[in-house]
């Protein structure tokens, strides 16, 4: 089976709700939250996390994951500013489905602070 790779950006408490999921599932969108956007590249992941969930919310996290290519297919790339800041748009209603697509745990491979880059422990 063929898998892609897709970033996250997260605060606080989407992590919370990840780390709950035991790694395996996206929590519900929020009702304000029609849309869930995973992203196409860890640079553009990146910037989120750092730029706009720390200022947010204290720290960002980018979290990694694979799902399934030809389920993630499904859905078109958008592009939301320059041409690598590309998103994945997956429909609130459909987000439970592309949970069971998920290949294997996420994992967190960024966390940011006010302070900077906190180096992340890959082996828990």
């Amino acid at each position: 089976m063929r898998t892609t790779r897709l970033w996250r950006p997260t605060g606080p408490e989407e992590m919370d709700l990840v780390r709950a999921s035991d790694w395996l599932a996206w929590p519900p969108r929020l009702p304000d939250q029609p849309i869930f956007y995973p992203v196409l590249n860890e640079d553009y992941a990146v910037k989120i996390a750092r730029d706009w969930n720390v200022p947010a919310s204290g720290v960002g996290y980018v979290l990694a994951f694979d799902v399934e290519t030809a389920f993630v297919e499904r859905y078109p790339v958008r592009q939301a500013g320059g041409r690598t800041i590309l998103e994945l748009w997956v429909p609130a209603e459909e987000l439970e489905e592309f949970n069971r697509h998920i290949v294997g745990p996420m994992t967190v491979v960024r966390e940011f602070r006010p302070e900077g880059e906190v180096a992340v422990d890959l082996s828990r």
